[in-house]
């Protein structure tokens, strides 16, 4: 049996991440989404993430209990490490990922691949005002941010503009993950 694929995706606040997984979720049975561990409270409209204090995150990081973990926004994300099973089981995964992780992930995760997502700095600054989880100073920090290029080497990557449909971006995600990683 073949090793799963570690499939990062990574774009700026609001280009959609959450929205495409659970799309390209339902397109092909078998891919799993990662829950990630985040020192944000619950948000029933969001990500589905594991909410977690300050104190319970430290005290998994200290024993062992992510596969990755790294700070952005003033938050702490974690990546339990039990997706290592899933990845020798041969299972596919959808993480989503600060494309400050995206080395150490892509060192000690192969098969890797990453799923880039883009949207204008209009479409970004109307589903972040949309969501309602930012405002004014948070938004602007988060735009400002949108431009970040990703890390040198990192890859293969798969670049995809969220302004179409969550279905057609997911089949398009797909076939390009599918064909970079063949």
């Amino acid at each position: 049996m073949s090793r799963g694929c570690f499939i990062a995706v990574v774009g700026p606040s609001g280009v959609g991440k959450d929205t495409l997984m659970r799309a390209m979720v339902a397109a092909r049975p078998g891919l799993r989404r990662v829950r990630r561990v985040i020192t944000r409270p619950a948000d029933p409209g969001g990500e589905g993430h594991e909410a977690v204090s300050e104190a319970e995150f430290a005290t998994r990081l200290k024993e062992g209990g992510f596969a990755l973990h790294w700070r952005a926004h003033g938050l702490r994300y974690g990546v339990p490490v039990g997706i290592g099973l899933d990845l020798a089981g041969g299972r596919d995964l959808l993480v989503n990922l600060s494309r400050g992780a995206l080395a150490e992930a892509q060192g000690r995760f192969q098969p890797f691949a990453v799923l880039h997502l883009v949207a204008s700095g209009e479409v970004l600054a109307a589903r972040l005002a949309e969501r309602g989880r930012e405002a004014g100073a948070e938004i602007e920090e988060r735009l400002a941010g949108a431009v970040q290029p990703l890390p040198e080497g990192v890859g293969p990557v798969v670049e995809l503009d969220t302004d179409a449909p969550p279905e057609r971006l997911a089949r398009r995600a797909l076939a390009g993950i599918y064909a970079v990683r063949a």
